[in-house]
């Protein structure tokens, strides 16, 4: 029944763009926002018992990210990037880390983008063990345990790969999603759903939207 019900929302998860607009001189941005169509799913209770520093963490009940829906039909994390259109190109990898921090007993973000060999920084703000298992396949996995508060660690990615998944082996409830690219066009759908991705020279492109749940869309671009 479950991979019922996913095929079903598949079919629903779609794109909206709105026309990009001159940034500068032979270059656009792309706005637009990731719909969601049907009854709005209600976001499932986490439970923290198991470690009671997670639960102190928290004041008010913290619900999973799997599916964050608005009633307006607006979904967030979905992530959006340039699929095709790029060929022949290089863009080199920025020197500025991504952050990925563990805080709350919540990967934050849930949904991130990176380009090949930018560095990658894991953070653990919070006084308990927390572990990063990055569940990659064209990437080399790794599994770190992070026990110390503060504590950081530095990787990068070798390889184009939508997406790698990060699990804590601790904390079974703690999942995020990490895109790599070979290129910096891509953005997260935020808390209304609108994303934009920017500086794109005129041409056409295929952009591809991906939720976690709801699988993926395609779109034809031209600038």
């Amino acid at each position: 029944m479950s991979h019922k019900r996913i095929c079903v929302y598949f079919t629903m998860l779609s794109l909206m763009l709105m026309p990009g607009f001159a940034v500068d001189a032979g270059a656009a941005t792309i706005t637009g926002k990731a719909l969601f169509e049907g009854q709005t799913p209600v976001a499932q209770p986490v439970r923290m018992e198991a470690d009671p520093v997670c639960l102190s963490l928290h004041t008010e009940p913290v619900t999973t990210e799997e599916v964050v829906a608005n009633p307006n039909g607006t979904l967030k994390n979905v992530f959006v990037y340039v699929k095709e259109g790029l060929s022949g190109k290089s863009f080199p990898a920025p020197t500025t880390p991504v952050l990925f921090d563990q805080i709350g007993c919540k990967y934050e973000p849930h949904v991130l983008g990176v380009q090949v060999n930018q560095p990658f920084e894991i953070l653990n703000s919070d006084g308990t063990l927390h572990n990063v298992h990055a569940l990659a396949k064209t990437n080399k996995e790794f599994n770190i345990g992070m026990p110390i508060k503060g504590m950081k660690i530095k990787k990068q990615f070798t390889a184009p790969e939508v997406m790698v998944k990060m699990k804590c082996e601790v904390h079974p409830w703690m999942a995020a999603y990490v895109g790599v690219l070979d290129h910096p066009f891509f953005a997260v759908s935020g808390d209304d759903g609108s994303f934009q991705i920017k500086d794109l020279a005129p041409g056409n492109y295929v952009l591809e939207a991906w939720h976690e749940k709801y699988g993926t869309a395609t779109q034809n671009v031209t600038i």
